[in-house]
């Protein structure tokens, strides 16, 4: 609750600061809707598509072992009675350490610095830093004094379309998308050639 009230107090002061400037020469403000950039980045939708399948297979992993520990349970339940004291306790502790091992287990997948946001750092953020930095520049040359990004979190009720940015900052990418690919077949071709002199 007080960091939301801090950062609405730091946000509200840094508006009236900018206020001044706006008066004076009328602020620019723009936004683009991230979700809608991503969703039309190949990469993104390739990374995303990796990471859930991921994701399905250590769901997959995690539930069989919990069948396995209902299992060593079920066993133990319907042997105990044929068994020693001594065995009952050493089936115990397997089971124990077995559901030990399936704790540890889900926190290396989902954990606060499990494999999930390690992926999910590692795949995505250098396409989300790519369209930042394309963001920081169209707002430096256009520029804008604030650009929002309409998914998030922060507070905007309205946002007029001839604010909106999302398209430049599309076609920015798409534009780097067909360099890098041309870079790529011209090295292909090259190498090519190389291989049919040698």
């Amino acid at each position: 609750m007080i960091r939301i009230s801090t950062f609405f107090f730091l946000f509200i002061t840094i508006l009236l600061d900018f206020g001044t400037l706006a008066a004076q020469r009328g602020a620019r403000i723009g936004y683009i809707d991230m979700n809608v950039i991503l969703n039309s980045v190949n990469e993104y939708k390739k990374a995303s598509d990796l990471l859930d399948k991921n994701i399905e297979n250590w769901k997959k992993e995690i539930a069989l072992k919990k069948v396995q520990l209902k299992q060593m349970h079920d066993q133990l339940t319907a042997e105990k009675v044929l068994l020693t004291r001594e065995l009952i306790e050493d089936k115990e502790l397997e089971i124990q350490d077995f559901s030990v091992e399936l704790i540890s287990l889900q926190e290396k997948r989902f954990g606060p610095r499990g494999d999930l946001i390690q992926q999910r750092t590692n795949l995505l953020q250098p396409i989300q830093d790519q369209i930042l930095s394309i963001v920081q520049q169209v707002a430096e040359e256009r520029k804008y004094d604030f650009i929002f990004d309409r998914s998030s979190d922060a507070f905007m009720l309205y946002s007029a379309k001839n604010y909106d940015i999302s398209d430049l900052v599309l076609k920015r990418i798409n534009r780097q998308q067909r360099i890098q690919e041309r870079k790529k077949q011209i090295e292909a071709l090259r190498n090519k050639k190389n291989s049919t002199t040698n």
